[in-house]
């Protein structure tokens, strides 16, 4: 049984989906949906099920790997840290501004009981000072408009900047079609941005991962 999970800091939420196993029809293995938790409305956690649910002990170890995670000090809007579980198998996922991130996150799950192995593939974005000013940039933008403010009072916003080398993907979780299309329409106009990738997803709303 595989679990997809992705981890977020807003507000304490996790968007979870277990997906059926490898031998089961391969069309049913890539949906991830995102369930209702973008930051205002709700505060606990979410795991959404499909048809062959995780075991006890994968939900288990889902549950801890999010707490793990979403407690890391560097983690940030900047960064973007997903997951899978796969048995006693956890595959972390994403990618970090600072490496010591990606460490630490492999570090925490190592220790949760029932964890037997850790496959770290979070990816360090490289250092940039014109990145660094994007980011800056684009978080001001987004969060400078009036219906998207809101999302900017948790510690870590739901809305993500992921920023390499000029270009932009916004993850994360939003209220309404509105706001992603006003977010995305935000960070395309920060100057230096050469692209923007919107994959922020609508709550209620099932989004194939890709």
């Amino acid at each position: 049984m595989k679990v997809l999970a992705t981890v977020l800091l807003m507000g304490g939420t996790l968007f979870a989906q277990s997906q059926p196993a490898a031998q089961s029809n391969p069309a049913q293995q890539s949906n991830s949906p995102v369930q209702s938790g973008a930051a205002p409305q709700s505060q606990s956690p979410q795991l959404a099920t499909r048809p062959g649910n995780p075991s006890v002990a994968e939900q288990h170890i889902v549950k801890e790997v999010r707490h793990e995670l979403v407690m890391l000090p560097y983690y940030s809007l900047f960064d973007d840290l997903e997951f899978q579980v796969n048995g006693n198998t956890v595959t972390l996922l994403g990618a970090a501004v600072n490496p010591t991130l990606k460490s630490d996150a492999e570090s925490v799950v190592k220790k949760i009981e029932g964890v037997d192995k850790v496959v770290n593939q979070i990816k360090v974005l490289p250092p940039s000072p014109m990145d660094d000013e994007i980011r800056r940039r684009v978080a001001r933008a987004i969060f400078s408009q009036d219906g998207l403010f809101k999302y900017s009072w948790s510690a870590v916003p739901p809305i993500h900047i992921i920023v390499e080398n000029g270009h932009v993907t916004l993850k994360g979780v939003v209220d309404n079609p509105t706001d992603k299309n006003m977010a995305n329409i935000a960070a395309n106009q920060v100057p230096g941005v050469f692209s923007v990738n919107n994959e922020l997803q609508v709550v209620g709303t099932n989004v194939a991962r890709k």
